[in-house]
């Protein structure tokens, strides 16, 4: 048994995580500011005897006794990291320092969950973690790309300053249960309006394509990430290689909501990416990782899941 402590542990992946280490017989901290995160999302922990819940803002020092820490503390979605973008930088700057000087002095492995927005608008595809990015450092999606690129560039500079044992991942598009619906991200989004039968808005020309993976698959790729020996750092693509147009995605959840919703197209958003889709074959040489749920299954049971919530009305 280890003790783990989980930064942002009552957000949508967070919480999905807290759940597997339970699971696995560890004891969790989670800790979390709650403001994209939900109590909601981990109530069916909260009487288990092994883990604790600490409301926190990772932007202030944090001290605990644990083994490791996921730091995932961080608004996700542009229209909650937009909201207060200085905020945002912040907490991927400051958070990012505060989880490494705990760390440090613990001798505690600590894994970065960053993302695939380090890469910009690529002009590489797929894109291998050799690739450094087409990122806009003043515009608008900034506070959270740039603070992610930063939060790296820290915890490289304390592995090798320091000798803080890290690990670093880049989260491609991930979906699942206990997505917010009101994030603004396209699987939750299209699921909902096809649930209810309104204009399925997609943002451009529909020809921009993602690359989509089901949270249980990004979940067991964090764990090996972070069972790897010391020496590995990363960082390593978590993500599905499989390439939809987001037209393509609104087209199948509309088959398979059997819903009467229309296709409605608006402008594209500043410095949305065109491409994502990421190279995993370090995730498969180093981690034996790959998705194993295929978008049709994940998004049955996104359905399923949004059907039966309070969300869909």
């Amino acid at each position: 048994m280890k003790r783990i402590l989980v930064s942002g542990g009552a957000g949508f992946i967070g919480s999905h995580l807290c759940t597997r280490l339970i699971n696995d017989g560890h004891e969790v901290i989670c800790l979390d500011n709650f403001f994209t995160g939900s109590k909601d999302n981990i109530a069916h922990l909260m009487g288990n005897h092994h883990f604790e819940v600490v409301r926190h803002d990772v932007t202030y020092p944090y001290s605990a006794e644990v083994d490791e820490i996921y730091n995932l503390a961080c608004p996700a979605s542009p229209i909650h990291y937009q909201h207060d973008p200085i905020q945002t930088a912040k907490t991927s700057v400051m958070g990012a320092i505060n989880m490494l000087g705990l760390a440090m002095r613990l001798d505690a492995k600590v894994l970065q969950a960053s993302t695939s927005e380090v890469y910009g608008d690529p002009i590489v595809h797929p894109q291998p973690e050799y690739y450094w990015g087409n990122v806009n450092p003043v515009g608008y999606r900034s506070c959270y790309d740039e603070g992610k690129r930063c939060a790296e560039t820290l915890f490289m500079d304390y592995h090798r300053q320091n000798d803080v044992r890290v690990k670093i991942i880049r989260i491609f598009n991930t979906y699942g249960p206990r997505m917010l619906p009101n994030d603004g991200r396209v699987v939750s989004n299209f699921v909902l309006q096809a649930l209810n039968n309104e204009d399925i808005t997609i943002y451009g020309d529909g020809k921009q394509t993602r690359s989509f993976q089901y949270i249980d698959d990004l979940i067991e790729g964090m764990i090996r990430m972070m069972e790897t020996e010391d020496d590995f750092t990363g960082p390593v693509n978590l993500g599905n290689p499989n390439e939809f147009s987001i037209q393509e995605l609104a087209e199948k959840i509309i088959a398979m909501t059997d819903s009467s919703s229309k296709i409605v197209f608006k402008s594209l958003p500043n410095d949305d990416p065109k491409q994502r889709q990421p190279d995993i074959t370090l995730a498969r040489k180093k981690l034996g990782w790959e998705p194993t749920i295929e978008l049709e299954d994940g998004l049955s049971r996104m359905i399923e899941y949004f059907k039966g919530s309070k969300t869909n009305k």
